[in-house]
């Protein structure tokens, strides 16, 4: 490949990263990579989420289920340092000039100005496709150069239960839909139970190991430093992605670090925001954006209650961290009512984040109602409890159900809390 070298752009260089990340990607397909890849026939496909989810991975598989070990396909990431004085429109032109036919682009929002950058792609250079990773906190409308109408854009989320069990355990589960699981949840959980005793194991300690350490893909690299590696996600977010995205000064990011563990301390959380403000040194009008940023972030979940609607900017009326593996990592002792309640909200936010820029509504999608723990599209109202969790709260209330954790099948309404984990 020595004539892909002009002036100080090498592609040697990247071609050569690129072979050494496929050749160490794992074998496992994350739950949006068939939509994705159904979706190729678009020039500007765009995947947003948290660190640590399986972006990175996502595009080599493609890459590598498309092109094979070909020049005509190539990842980079903006935290090359060549990106540091170099124009990514340039680089993309010159891939093109030299046969090239997909570029994904990882970090892309770690790029000064890369909305106008990939616009100007797009437009300029038909016959190169483009597929750029991000930050879940990117709101593409919102850019200066909108690629909300040219872009196909995916949210993906952390691992789902039924993802964990399949990659770690070997099994093949698929997914089911929330309905599906309301009407057959007995005959759904008995086959999935008839499985696990085939292979001689059992599901409710598999399911505390998840919600403890099964979230993040990167558990696959060794179970043993995942704590410290989410830690130090956590900061990454907080330090680097924030101020790059969100325009958050860096000399805040410490009072945010400290409003993120006071909160991380009392989840699920009833916000007070003048106390929040008094103990952090922030103003309230920041606490209400910065929490908005986190809620963007995905390091927290935001719930307002039955006819409030969601508005940004306005006081939550419960607070959770975005999941399970981020309470063990900021709380030596989490409470085990608030990780149940936790990984619902996780789950039913996940099995319907769908296109990044067309979310539900709180109130379309889930809210705290006036019984009950939750309220899902307007209709199902669940109680969240323990293996003894009685009826008296939703007692009377149409379409209720109690979420039980520590039984294996259900029975009546009565399911268990682990198969809300085979929503997607």
């Amino acid at each position: 490949m020595s004539n892909y070298i002009s002036g100080n752009i090498d592609l040697n260089t990247f071609f050569s990263i690129q072979q050494e990340r496929l050749n160490r990607m794992p074998s496992y397909r994350r739950y949006i990579y068939g939509a994705v890849n159904d979706a190729l026939s678009q020039r500007l496909i765009g995947i947003l989420g948290s660190r640590g989810v399986g972006k990175t991975t996502l595009m080599l598989q493609i890459i590598k289920q498309r092109f094979g070990i070909s020049d005509k396909a190539l990842y980079i990431s903006i935290d090359h340092p060549y990106f540091e004085a170099n124009p990514l429109y340039e680089f993309a032109e010159y891939f093109s000039k030299y046969g090239g036919k997909l570029l994904c682009i990882d970090e892309v929002h770690k790029y000064s100005d890369w909305s106008n950058h990939i616009k100007a792609i797009y437009d300029d250079i038909p016959n190169l496709q483009i597929i750029f990773s991000g930050s879940s906190i990117l709101q593409l409308s919102k850019q200066k150069g909108d690629l909300s109408r040219r872009a196909i854009i995916y949210q993906l989320c952390g691992l789902s239960f039924r993802e964990y069990l399949n990659i770690a355990y070997g099994f093949d589960f698929k997914s089911f839909g929330i309905e599906d699981i309301l009407k057959n949840h007995i005959a759904i959980g008995s086959k999935i139970i008839g499985d696990f005793d085939i292979k001689e194991m059992k599901i409710l300690p598999i399911f505390k190991e998840y919600l403890d350490i099964g979230y993040y893909p990167f558990v696959f690299e060794g179970k043993e430093f995942y704590k410290q590696k989410l830690t130090e996600i956590l900061n990454n977010t907080l330090e680097t992605d924030l101020p790059f995205t969100a325009a958050i000064a860096i000399r805040q990011i410490s009072k945010l670090k400290k409003l993120l563990y006071l909160l991380a301390k009392s989840v699920p959380f009833i916000p007070d925001i003048t106390e929040l403000a008094r103990s952090t040194d922030i103003s309230r009008p920041t606490i209400y954006d910065y929490l908005e940023k986190l809620k963007d972030a995905r390091v927290l979940l935001l719930l307002q209650k039955v006819g409030t609607g969601y508005q940004s900017l306005s006081k939550p009326d419960k607070l959770y961290l975005e999941n399970t593996n981020l309470m063990g990592a900021l709380s030596l002792t989490p409470d085990k009512g608030t990780m149940r309640e936790t990984f619902f909200a996780n789950q039913i936010i996940n099995a319907y984040a769908g296109y990044a820029d067309n979310r539900f509504s709180a109130n379309e999608l889930i809210a705290i109602p006036k019984n009950g723990d939750f309220l899902i599209k307007g209709r199902w109202t669940f109680e969240v409890g323990g293996k003894n969790k009685k009826e008296k709260q939703i007692s009377g209330i149409p379409d209720s159900y109690i979420l039980a954790d520590e039984i294996t099948i259900g029975f009546g309404k009565r399911i268990p809390l682990w198969l809300m984990g085979f929503l997607y």
